[in-house]
């Protein structure tokens, strides 16, 4: 599996996963081969949501800081 596939393309791809599955498939190589390519597409989707997160949170502190900082500078003028 690729490791830098977009995430929205994981997403469409779990998509098409499920459907497959929900259809009913009665290879069972192959109900396993698309559950251990879905089960790498969730891992991929959280490792990725988990970067996002933190991200988002690095560049939360940053903006209160900022803010707090202005606040400060504008408290003494």
């Amino acid at each position: 599996m690729k490791k830098n596939i977009r995430f929205e393309d994981s997403l469409k791809r779990l998509e098409e996963i499920v459907e497959t599955l929900e259809m009913g498939v009665e290879d069972l190589d192959k109900i396993v081969n698309l559950f251990e390519e879905g089960s790498g597409l969730v891992q991929s989707c959280n490792e990725k949501l988990t970067q996002i997160e933190n991200k988002i949170e690095v560049l939360s502190k940053k903006l209160q800081k900022s803010q707090s900082t202005e606040r400060g500078e504008n408290e003494h003028q």
